[in-house]
């Protein structure tokens, strides 16, 4: 009876290694997998150092926003930390909420403040 456990729990292990040994070989045909192939293990922008289980901390960052655009060279890759990788997406919206017109067709101000609106007035009044 002994034996008949312990090869069930053999081959319950050998089972379980070898999905390891599966999905660890479907990953790195991924574009992430092969990024940290290529790269060192370092954030392209506040230049941490990963390792061990920190590595799933590192993201690929397409450079050109085309997630489907993934060259064998990895030219449109750099791994960043998820922070910077955050960092870097919410940049780019708040550059389009910048950029976006008013139905008038003019650009909003940044703020509602304007120090300076009626300055030329003033000077107008101190030169008379």
């Amino acid at each position: 009876m002994s034996s008949k456990k312990t090869r069930t729990e053999s081959d319950r292990l050998d089972h379980i290694i070898a999905e390891v040994r599966h999905d660890r070989e479907r990953r790195e045909k991924t574009y992430r997998g092969r990024a940290l192939k290529m790269f060192p293990w370092i954030c392209a922008l506040c230049g941490r150092e990963f390792s061990g289980k920190r590595v799933r901390e590192l993201t690929v960052h397409h450079k050109d926003h085309n997630h489907d655009n993934n060259p064998p060279d990895g030219s449109n890759w750099e791994l960043l930390c998820i922070y910077c990788h955050d960092n870097e997406h919410s940049r780019d919206q708040v550059a389009e909420w910048y950029d976006e017109k008013t139905p008038d067709g003019g650009q909003e101000p940044r703020s509602g403040n304007r120090p300076f609106a009626s300055l030329k007035d003033l000077l107008k009044e101190k030169k008379s």
